[in-house]
């Protein structure tokens, strides 16, 4: 009995001993696990100084954010560089995303002026040409007022408090005394007439009105095309600002902490590959931007007033055509003034009080007016007054055509700048509200089936989504936003208030037609604001995700980092990851082990039946 009941005993010690073997051996590759991979993320992160990361993982009471039962990889000087690093990168994320709208802004800014000034440029070229070739006499005196002239309308343009009616009427009142002394009466002594007379000639201009209608109509003009070219050009910088606002917005400690559980508190337990879920994402993003999303309809109806602007600037080439009409309203101001010289000249010596022709000697070559009951609102000619068809034969040479519809090989086009502007414009209208989703479509590049609760290893996020701005954070599990950004909040204001001033100067903005090329197959956006009717709870369904097709669609990312790279790029699916002093649902055997425990059982039942 003894014999054979000693290798029972026996076979049961030695199975028990290898089972302990084989569970030592399991912690012993447990323990073996030197924290390398978190190092390397540590490292290649630049999150901190690569020794605050310990060699092997252990247990550390002093940690915060990262707390867990098990073993961890963290420490609380790891902590800390996590705070610092998160905060840095979480700002980066949204500076990157916000490059590409920037370049759009400042790019077309400088396109728009570079047309501009290629305008005025030509324009000028064009009045130049009809003095020098129509009025050879007069040109050398005029040339110095045309470049007067335009040099004030390229300062407007680039937003200098100057006048465009004034520029207008000064270049004009310039004007009128070598008008009045080579082409009325060129008989006359210019010399004596400018020193004695010239002042006077330019402050009756407007009341004499030798040039009739044309000065008011070519101002007219020029005053509301140029204004809305001016005024695109400060909106444009105004969104700029808006914008480095943004990029520069101080994230909440409450925030930077939900960040540190979302991206680096797997680490602590080797999970330096996971990713967060997708609904833990956007209420982290969603709380920390949510004082940014309150820019959101701000910025709508900032976005809605560019392609007004741009339409009354560039829509039936508004300004093209007012710049091109300079040379023509010029050359009829000058053929109105010849023609209508025997009324103006007698106006001129009763008002200016000089009798030029006495001291001259020369006689008149129109006959006179008799002026005893005239003032100066009835000696202004009336375009109504009938004119000889000899004098009109006279003149017809000076009237001249210019093509105004550019080439085809035309690349300086206002109409196609403003259509692309406004084509990527229209793109961004969402951009604050989708800017929480943007940035986790850069953290959560993988379609896993686990991912990252901010505790745990789990199959689905199964808390509450909230949605953008801030009355939706009061619900937010996740982040605590507890008042606004008061420099967002200040942002939001001044964009409200220049919208504002901007309907008050151009009240009939909204009455300009839209390019139907732009407008076709527009969708207007909805509300931002989300609630349980909407379908924003999560019930371990997935996260709310709202759909933009403005900024997401065409396969074309929002934004591009300044070297040209795409912001988004997924990346390939990474390989099972190591956890360290996890849950039981994380902390998994491994199958080599089942295997050698099936082989030794069955050698040690063999042995016992022997």
């Amino acid at each position: 009995m003894s014999r054979g009941a000693c290798p029972r005993v026996n076979c049961c010690g030695l199975l028990w001993s290898v089972v302990a073997l084989l569970f030592g051996a399991h912690v012993c590759h447990v323990h073996a696990y030197s924290c390398h991979e978190v190092r390397t993320a540590f490292q290649l992160r630049s999150v901190g100084p690569v020794n605050r990361v310990p060699e092997a993982p252990g247990v550390d009471v002093d940690l915060l954010l990262c707390k867990h039962p098990g073993l961890s990889c963290c420490t609380r000087k790891m902590e800390e560089s996590y705070l610092i690093a998160v905060k840095r990168e979480t700002l980066h994320n949204i500076q990157s995303y916000s490059y590409e709208l920037e370049h759009l802004f400042s790019g077309h800014a400088d396109a728009f002026q570079d047309m501009f000034q290629y305008l005025l440029s030509f324009s000028q070229g064009h009045l130049s040409s009809l003095l020098e070739g129509t009025y050879p006499t007069l040109s050398r005196h005029a040339l110095p007022h045309v470049n007067q002239l335009f040099s004030s309308l390229s300062r407007h343009l680039r937003g200098a408090n100057v006048s465009v009616e004034a520029a207008v009427h000064q270049f004009f009142n310039n004007l009128f005394p070598l008008v009045y002394t080579q082409l009325i009466n060129p008989g006359l002594d210019r010399e004596l007439v400018w020193r004695e007379m010239g002042d006077c000639l330019r402050m009756i201009r407007q009341d004499v009105n030798p040039f009739g209608p044309h000065p008011a109509v070519m101002a007219q003009e020029l005053a509301g095309a140029l204004g809305a070219g001016k005024h695109l050009g400060l909106a444009l910088a105004e969104g700029l600002e808006v914008l480095n606002a943004t990029e520069h917005i101080i994230l909440s400690k409450e925030c930077v902490k939900a960040l540190v559980r979302m991206v680096y508190c797997s680490h602590c337990r080797g999970l330096t590959l996971i990713k967060p879920c997708d609904g833990f994402c956007l209420n982290v993003m969603r709380g920390c931007l949510a004082s940014v999303s309150e820019l959101d309809q701000p910025w709508r109806r900032y976005t809605t007033l560019l392609e007004q602007l741009t339409h009354a600037m560039a829509n039936q080439h508004s300004m093209e055509l007012a710049l091109l009409g300079v040379r023509t309203h010029v050359s009829e101001a000058l053929l109105y003034a010849q023609l209508h010289g025997p009324v103006i000249t007698p106006t001129v010596d009763k008002v200016c009080g000089l009798s030029v022709r006495e001291h001259s000697g020369i006689k008149p070559t129109h006959s006179e007016v008799t002026t005893s009951s005239m003032n100066l609102s009835t000696a202004a000619p009336s375009a109504s007054q009938p004119l000889s068809e000899q004098s009109l034969a006279k003149l017809a040479h000076l009237r001249s055509s210019l093509p105004l519809k550019p080439s085809k090989n035309n690349k300086h086009d206002l109409r196609t700048l403003s259509r692309e502007f406004l084509t990527y414009m229209r793109r961004y209208r969402p951009f604050f509200v989708v800017l929480p989703e943007l940035l986790c479509e850069r953290e959560n590049g993988i379609g896993d089936s686990t991912c990252w609760s901010g505790d745990d290893v789990v199959e689905s996020y199964t808390r509450r989504v909230v949605g953008n701005g801030l009355p939706a954070q009061r619900q937010n599990p996740e982040v605590k936003v507890r008042t606004p950004d008061p420099g967002l909040s200040a942002v939001k204001e001044r964009l409200d208030r220049f919208c504002q001033e901007t309907h008050e100067r151009f009240p009939n903005l909204g009455q300009i037609e839209a390019w139907d090329e732009l407008a076709s197959g527009e969708v207007e956006e909805g509300s931002t604001d989300c609630d349980d009717e909407d379908g924003c709870q999560a019930s371990g369904e997935g996260p709310d995700r709202t759909s933009h097709p403005d900024i997401l669609s065409e396969g074309k990312s929002l934004g591009s980092q300044p070297g040209g790279d795409r912001l988004y790029v997924k990346p390939i699916k990474p390989t099972s990851v190591m956890v360290i002093g996890g849950s039981a649902t994380s902390l998994r055997p491994r199958p080599w082990i089942f295997a050698l425990l099936y082989v030794a059982l069955c050698t040690l039942l063999t042995l016992c039946q022997l």
